[in-house]
C-alpha cells in the first residue's frame, strides 16, 4: 500500500489523507505513517483557491519527497554516527599504539633472557585468536596433530576457511590424526577440502601429541588434563624436538583416503586391534585407552570383549597376564631366530661347520695336498 500511496502522491502538488483513501479505494493511515517516518512525503498546507488555507483536517496536506531527498535525511544521522565512531576508533588506536615502543623494547629484553620461550594460554577465546594469528602469519609450512578421533563439525567450519585461506598463499600443510577420524563423515569432508588444494593428511593409531607448528619457529603444545588451553613454545631447541617428533611420526603413519578400500579398511582394523591387544597388556583401563585411540568408550570395550574371547580370557586381569605371557613368548622366539640367523651368518664366514663333529672324529683335516706337520 505504501508503493501505491508513493505513487500517488508523486503524481500531484498535495493530497489530503481523505482524497488519497479516496482515490485508491482503502484506508491510507498506515501508509501515511510509513512513508512519513521514511522522509519519502512531508506535510504541507494547502491554500484555497482565494489564497486561504481551509479550516479543519482538510488544512493538513501530504506532498511526495525525492528518494535521493529522503536518502539524504535518512541517512544522516547514521553517518554522523559512523564519523563520530571513525573518530574514537582513531584515537583509541593512537593511544594504543603509543605503547609499542615500550613493548617491543620488553620483549626484546624477554628474548635474550628467554623468559617468552614457553607461555601458557588458558582462556579459549585467546587461545583460538592466537591460532588465527600463527596461521594467518605462517609462511613456509604449518604442521598440526589433531588425536582423539574426528574433530567437531562447528570447529572444521572455521578450520576449513582458515586452512583454504593459507593453502592458497602457497603455505604447506602436514597434517596427522588418528585412524579412527577415518569414521567421522565431517573429518573425512573436511580431509577431502584441504587435500584439493595440495594440503597431505595421513593417521596412526596411537602415541599422538595435539600440537600445531609453523614455521617451525613457533609451537602449540597440549597442557595435560586441560584440552582448552595450550602452551607456546618459541624456545629453538624445543620446537625443533616437536619437529622431529612430528617427522617419526609422519613416516610410520598411512595416507588419509577419503574413500577406504576392503583391504584398507581391514588393515587398519587389524592396527587398532593390535594397539588396544599391547595396551591391555599395559593394563591400562577402558577409558584410558579409548582416549589414546580416539574412539568412544563403549566401542573400545566391544573391541577388548573381542579379543577376550579370542584368547579365551574370563577377566580383563588373565586377558593382561594371557597377553603379557605371549608378548613375551613372542619376544623371546624372535630373539632365538635373530641369534641363529646371526651364528649362521658368522659360520658361513668363517667356513666352520655348523653342526659339531661325531664324537672321535678329528676337530680338523688337513688339506688335500697339504704336508701335515708333527
Amino acid at each position: 500500500m505504501a508503493r501505491r500511496l508513493y505513487a500517488y502522491a508523486a503524481e500531484r502538488h498535495a493530497f489530503s489523507e481523505a482524497e488519497a483513501a479516496e482515490a485508491l479505494g482503502e484506508s491510507v493511515g498506515a501508509a501515511v505513517a510509513e512513508l512519513a517516518a521514511a522522509h519519502l512525503i512531508q506535510p504541507r498546507s494547502r491554500p484555497t483557491t482565494d489564497g486561504s488555507c481551509p479550516d479543519g483536517p482538510a488544512r493538513m496536506c501530504w506532498s511526495a519527497v525525492s528518494p535521493q531527498a529522503a536518502v539524504a535525511r535518512t541517512l544522516a544521522p547514521l553517518a554522523l554516527r559512523v564519523r563520530e565512531t571513525h573518530d574514537e576508533m582513531d584515537r583509541l588506536r593512537g593511544r594504543l599504539e603509543e605503547l609499542l615502543p615500550a613493548y617491543e623494547a620488553g620483549t626484546d629484553l624477554r628474548a635474550r633472557g628467554g623468559a617468552n620461550a614457553l607461555e601458557l594460554v588458558t582462556d579459549p577465546a585467546a587461545l583460538q585468536d592466537l591460532i588465527g594469528e600463527l596461521i594467518a602469519s605462517a609462511e613456509s609450512e604449518v604442521l598440526t596433530c589433531h588425536p582423539g578421533g574426528g574433530r567437531s563439525p562447528a570447529t572444521l567450519e572455521g578450520a576449513v576457511v582458515r586452512d583454504e585461506a593459507m593453502l592458497a598463499r602457497g603455505v604447506r600443510m602436514r597434517t596427522l590424526y588418528q585412524h579412527t577420524a577415518r569414521y567421522s563423515r565431517p573429518t573425512a569432508a573436511y580431509v577431502e577440502r584441504v587435500t584439493a588444494l595440495g594440503s597431505q593428511v595421513r593417521t596412526v593409531g596411537d602415541g599422538l601429541m595435539r600440537m600445531i607448528l609453523v614455521d617451525r619457529h613457533t609451537g602449540l603444545m597440549e597442557v595435560q588434563d586441560d584440552i582448552k588451553a595450550a602452551l607456546v613454545v618459541r624456545e629453538p631447541n624445543v620446537v625443533e624436538f616437536m619437529a622431529q617428533t612430528f617427522e617419526r611420526t609422519w613416516a610410520e603413519a598411512e595416507p588419509f583416503n577419503t574413500t577406504i578400500g576392503p583391504d584398507q579398511a581391514r588393515s587398519i582394523s587389524d592396527e587398532l586391534r593390535q594397539t588396544i591387544v599391547r595396551l591391555l597388556a599395559e593394563g591400562l583401563e577402558d577409558k584410558v585407552i579409548a582416549r589414546r585411540l580416539g574412539m568412544s568408550e563403549r566401542t573400545c570395550q566391544r573391541h577388548i570383549a573381542e579379543i577376550m574371547r579370542a584368547v579365551g580370557a574370563k577377566s580383563r586381569f588373565q586377558a593382561g597376564f594371557l597377553l603379557s605371557a605371549t608378548a613375551a613368548a613372542t619376544a623371546s622366539a624372535a630373539s632365538a631366530t635373530a641369534a641363529t640367523a646371526a651364528a649362521s651368518a658368522t659360520s658361513a664366514a668363517s667356513g666352520a661347520p655348523l653342526t659339531p663333529h661325531p664324537a672321535g672324529a678329528p676337530e680338523s683335516a688337513a688339506p688335500a695336498g697339504t704336508a701335515e706337520t708333527s
